[in-house]
């Protein structure tokens, strides 16, 4: 039994230590005695050892004297430093530095310090650690897909997740992400307007338009098409609150009719930082596109998921709706008036998401303002932007595959249909698009899974528009089942065989807080403290070659847009098992 010893703690240090031990109650390990290596006058040396039984990344030392310390001094290898003590000098709190909060299982933590007693009598003492990779998440149970081979329900309620843990801002109390808090609570724009909120792009803590507001589109495309599967999983009231906690950040960065913010952060300072959200103090630039730097593609895209979104949400919420649809017009006008990309005019941007073309995100937006309002000008607009053709592949950057999906569906002419069957000709094996050996669809090295996801989800789509349905919905199936496991592993972050543990991501990585978080997490050989759920991954090379390590950017990244056509795709599959049309198996 643990013994209580009365220290004299004021009333506020008090309520903090009593929260502090309930919060991270799943993280305490063992109590330990102190060896005392030598004691000489009033000074004293002595450590604690702590068998790693599991992972430990950060920790806080609380050590109860049985007589008062004066003081403790440097630690030895300065590994860790003192951040609270009792008025009595009988408790003390110590922290650990960034470079010395790691240790792996089977290893153990050593934890040396010097310090000064009062009295005659060197003190014994007894020390737990808290372990802060302990961040006590837990997710809901649901209820499996029944007859699938893998449980698309789950995958809903885990992508939704991850698109939560991305959230940067003021945080609901509805927060069910216990290792994130609010963040960047000043970023704005650069006459002081508020651009809080939004989603943090990838493994880094920007924010840009284009990709956050290409995923959303495709993110309420799914809702409007597959609704039956969100409600079967138990996810349409998460699905909403999911795409618009950014249309709000998209809203607010709407500061005037020609005036659109599509950028917070910068790529420099803030690749350089590994660390918390929570804990950034470096500045956070904003850019915008205006009538004299345009950016037709990025206000494209914004316009045509406040369109899409307004069919979500005209239901649900007829006012948010509204403003959607009065801000996609404006957008949409202001995307026509100044022809320009976004990139020329955001130098900050190129590096990262430089835009390719305007033309393929003025055909989308006109299509879905066009299934919005039903007037001819959007239709005209759709058509004279549209770019024929095989498309390269559905991402942030290109819309070809969506538009032209979206325009069949509105006009049923041949032009697009012949466009649809072209390009999955072309992705489809035997097409010019490689494959793996096992039969991923290899369009690009960087986030290869994102690319097969994204056109798998078109491909569904096209199939519910009496497309080639049979052989459209086998192959998109086995392209998503290739990343939920079909290769032996699965490309998800916590879910299935053998996934992901370490993902490039920032905040995933570190410790929970108020541990220090530093490079030396980015290069732990440890799983992250925190399972990132429902994260798609990079994904393998051309030769199904892959490595779970998180300084691989370019395989284990997680982003925003990479999971919006697999969630997609994935309320799909749901939706056709409930309906009894899932395919037998993947080709």
């Amino acid at each position: 039994m643990q013994t209580t010893i009365k220290i004299a703690l004021s009333t506020t240090k008090m309520l903090r230590y009593l929260v502090f031990a309930a919060v991270l109650a799943l993280g305490q390990m063992a109590h330990v005695p102190m060896t005392s290596g030598h004691d000489w006058g009033n000074n004293i040396k002595g450590h604690f050892v702590f068998p790693a039984t599991e992972l430990i990344d950060g920790w806080e030392l609380i050590i109860r004297f049985s007589s008062p310390m004066v003081r403790i001094q440097e630690m030895d290898d300065k590994i860790g430093k003192v951040v609270k003590k009792s008025d009595d000098g009988l408790l003390w709190i110590i922290s650990n530095r960034p470079e010395y909060g790691i240790a792996l299982p089977g290893t153990q933590l050593d934890i040396v310090f010097q310090g000064q007693f009062a009295g005659d009598t060197a003190p014994t003492a007894v020390a737990e650690l808290i372990n802060f990779a302990k961040d006590g998440q837990t997710v809901p149970t649901v209820v499996p897909s029944t007859g699938t081979k893998y449980n698309y329900d789950e995958l809903l309620e885990k992508s939704i997740l991850f698109y939560e843990a991305q959230r940067s801002g003021k945080l609901p109390p509805t927060n069910r992400i216990p290792w994130r808090g609010d963040s960047a609570l000043n970023d704005h724009g650069q006459s002081g307007e508020d651009l809080t909120g939004g989603w943090y792009d990838a493994g880094d803590h920007i924010k840009f338009g284009l990709p956050m507001s290409s995923t959303v589109t495709l993110l309420a495309w799914s809702m409007l098409r597959f609704k039956d599967a969100y409600e079967h999983a138990g996810q349409l009231e998460y699905a909403y609150d999911c795409i618009r906690w950014p249309l709000e950040w998209m809203l607010k960065c709407h500061t005037a009719p020609e005036e659109l913010y599509v950028q917070v952060g910068d790529g420099g300072p803030d690749h350089a930082y590994w660390g918390r959200p929570e804990d950034m103090t470096f500045a956070r630039p904003s850019y915008k596109v205006d009538a004299t730097k345009p950016g037709s593609d990025v206000a494209g895209e914004y316009a045509a998921a406040m369109a899409a979104s307004y069919l979500v949400f005209k239901d649900k919420d007829p006012d948010f709706a509204a403003k959607l649809l009065t801000h996609a017009k404006q957008l949409n006008d202001f995307a026509n008036k100044y022809h320009g990309r976004y990139s020329d005019s955001v130098t900050a941007a190129a590096a990262f998401y430089r835009s390719d073309a305007y033309e393929d995100e003025l055909s989308w937006a006109g299509a879905w303002l066009y299934k919005v309002t039903n007037e001819t000008k959007y239709l005209t607009q759709a058509e004279q932007f549209y770019v024929g053709g095989a498309a390269w592949g559905q991402s942030w950057d290109e819309k070809i595959a969506s538009a032209t999906i979206l325009l069949y569906e509105l006009t049923g002419k041949d032009v697009y249909l012949q466009d649809i069957e072209t390009t999955f000709t072309e992705w489809m094996p035997g097409g010019t698009v490689p494959y793996t050996p096992k039969g991923l669809a290899f369009r690009l090295q960087w986030g290869a899974l994102r690319y097969a996801s994204n056109m798998a989800f078109m491909a569904l789509i096209a199939a519910e528009d009496g497309i080639h349905s049979d052989a459209y919905r086998a192959w998109a199936m086995s392209q998503i089942h290739y990343a939920l496991g079909d290769t032996g592993r699965s490309f998800v972050v916590g879910f299935g065989v053998n996934p992901p543990t370490h993902p490039h991501h920032r905040a995933a990585s570190c410790p929970s807080m108020p541990a220090p978080c530093s490079h030396a997490d980015l290069k732990n050989v440890g799983p992250s403290p925190h399972t990132l759920y429902g994260a798609l991954v990079g994904g393998p090379g051309g030769t199904d070659d892959y490595k779970d390590n998180r300084e691989n950017y370019v395989n284990n990244e997680v982003a925003c847009d990479y999971n919006s056509g697999f969630q997609g795709a994935s309320s799909a599959l749901e939706s056709l098992s409930l309906r009894g049309l899932l395919p037998a198996s993947s080709p």
